[in-house]
């Protein structure tokens, strides 16, 4: 399995689909499925059961992950770039902007 190029917590810009163009930040990520939730994208609704704390049942909306493939990291730029991987002078993996070259 490769390298996961996304991760929580940056902002991502969807370059695919019905949220193309939407510029957010990643919620969570399943590198194992190669999916991630991006905060806005992909909601669909759901219906609720009647419960016993919810006696009338309800339809909520969620967001629902969308493949990674389908979006790009966005830099520090606001500019949509690939992400490279290199070894820093610590020996220590880095992700970087292949665009401007800068570390992540």
């Amino acid at each position: 399995m490769a390298k996961q190029n996304i991760k929580k917590g940056d902002k991502v810009k969807v370059i695919a689909g019905n949220s193309r163009g939407k510029v957010a930040t990643v919620v969570q990520v399943f590198p194992s499925e190669g999916k991630a939730v991006v905060e806005g994208v992909n909601k669909v609704k759901r219906h609720l059961k009647p419960t016993s704390s919810n006696p009338n049942g309800s339809i909520i909306e969620k967001e629902m992950p969308i493949n990674v493939s389908n979006i790009m990291l966005v830099d520090s730029n606001e500019q949509v770039t690939r992400v490279g991987f290199r070894t820093n002078k610590d020996g220590k993996t880095e992700r970087y902007s292949v665009k401007t070259g800068k570390a992540i």
